[in-house]
């Protein structure tokens, strides 16, 4: 019988899907990590209207996703980052460097008219190649 390559992810700690997706899902080597919020596990937003501090939270979450999977910040390939505000890129930025550290993962940047709830300020999601996979 042939293994599915094909793995899904729901991580503790993150808040419930509000529709019909998983956390992550790997797929051989690579993990393909769902549009991560600033929400912690009871479906609270963290940061209030503070773009960096959305970021922080949604980076944190990042970091839940990837210990399930057995990666680090090291391991990510690329990121998408969605903001609602184009200038918030100044404030996000830090808080990148912060978790990424020399890490620097290809990024694209994309301003949205608004995201899926009012509050949300910054999604993230991302791909990631993960270690030691075969």
């Amino acid at each position: 019988m042939t293994q599915s390559k094909r793995r899904e992810f729901r991580v503790a700690g993150l808040p419930a899907a509000i529709s019909h997706y998983t956390d992550a899902v790997r797929f051989g080597d690579i993990l393909f990590v769902s549009g991560l919020t600033a929400h912690d596990a009871a479906g609270q937003l963290v940061g209030g209207a503070d773009a960096a501090a959305q970021t922080r939270q949604i980076l944190k979450n990042l970091t839940l996703v990837l210990d399930a999977a057995g990666a680090t910040m090291a391991d990510v390939l690329k990121v998408t980052v969605f903001l609602t505000d184009i200038d918030d890129r100044a404030v996000i930025n830090p808080v990148r460097r912060e978790f990424f550290g020399d890490a620097r993962p290809a990024s694209t940047l994309i301003e949205v008219s608004k995201l899926a709830l009012p509050e949300m300020k910054v999604e993230i999601e991302a791909v990631v190649g993960l270690p030691g996979a075969s």
